[in-house]
């Protein structure tokens, strides 16, 4: 197993060197529940699970298990930071952790689940400084932060078995991130009444009912069902874009039809199982939006049909595209 070093002679760090492409490294205990959160985002070239931080060179997850090689599970992503800046990578990071547990993470224990982020030169190491101090100071988390900022290092790609676990064993991993108690502790952290009250008074009442309570807004009365305009439907809480109106059709029903999203790593879909006939939802990945329902009704020659309710989403015309990207 080679190492995965900060050196030029490395595949991954030759790629950033060579392109538009940079390197982050996160630990935030068990590397099964760490790589989904980052995986198939637009911006995000790769994520790999594996070892970092110890004393010894090519480690075996049994070795780093015993608690010896002062290795830490983690994941070391490449991303181009013109679509997906480190900043972001930051803010979901600290969505998947307890930043106040020195401890481990959850039911796993050890320091090798220790949560830290390895930064590559003094820009990361400011960013993410920064980061901490916010996080710190928001009032979210009631213990002292504890998760290290440390010097990236050898990184060591943990066994096949262990990589994009999420997809290779979909019903273990949903066991395990429930099981460990991860998943109910980051709700109740990234969740909490106090978050949805503040949406509340952001948003519009049919806006949060829809995009909080999976709401649905009466058709043929909502505000781009007919839209004919050239432009881009972006989250209408974090502004990603998710559509665009060159891929939206006439469905007949009375919301916004498209035939495919911008790009499918924006998008999350969920069983729908309310009362009726079940249903594919939709979601937006990154604020966790509800948007609509995928149906199978679509056009040739992929017969998708995304609805979605207008009121998930900003419209912003073609011409003002360019300073929409110049104000984000």
């Amino acid at each position: 197993m080679a190492a995965i070093a900060d050196t030029p002679d490395t595949a991954d760090t030759a790629a950033a060197a060579n392109s538009r492409t940079e390197l982050a490294t996160f630990a935030g205990g068990c590397f099964w529940c760490m790589v989904k959160p980052f995986d198939e985002l637009p911006g995000i070239v790769s994520v790999v699970s594996g070892y970092t931080g110890g004393r010894t060179a090519n480690p075996t997850y049994e070795e780093v298990g015993t608690e010896t090689t002062g290795h830490y599970e983690a994941v070391r992503i490449v991303f181009d930071p013109e679509r997906f800046p480190y900043e972001r990578l930051l803010g979901l990071y600290w969505q998947q952790i307890d930043p106040t547990d020195a401890g481990g993470q959850f039911l796993d224990r050890g320091s090798s689940y220790r949560t830290a982020i390895f930064v590559h030169g003094d820009r990361q190491r400011e960013l993410a400084e920064k980061s901490k101090r916010e996080i710190a100071a928001s009032g979210r988390f009631s213990g002292r932060i504890v998760t290290e900022i440390l010097p990236a290092g050898p990184f060591y790609p943990a066994e096949p078995e262990h990589q994009h676990y999420y997809k290779h064993r979909p019903f273990d991993y949903k066991l395990y991130l429930k099981g460990s108690g991860r998943a109910d502790y980051l709700e109740a952290r990234w969740n909490r009444p106090e978050d949805r009250e503040r949406l509340r008074r952001t948003l519009a009442p049919l806006e949060y009912e829809v995009t909080r309570n999976r709401g649905m807004e009466p058709p043929f009365d909502n505000a781009y069902w007919n839209n004919r305009r050239p432009g881009v439907y972006v989250d209408l809480i974090t502004g990603d874009p998710l559509f665009a109106s060159a891929d939206q059709y006439e469905a007949g029903d009375g919301w916004p039809a498209f035939r495919r999203p911008l790009a499918e790593g924006r998008i999350r879909r969920e069983a729908d199982l309310r009362p009726g006939m079940p249903r594919t939802g939709l979601r937006s990945r990154l604020s966790g939006a509800w948007l609509g329902h995928l149906l199978y009704d679509g056009p040739a020659p992929d017969g998708l049909h995304y609805r979605v309710n207008s009121a998930a989403l900003r419209f912003i015309p073609a011409e003002d595209e360019l300073h929409e990207e110049e104000r984000n």
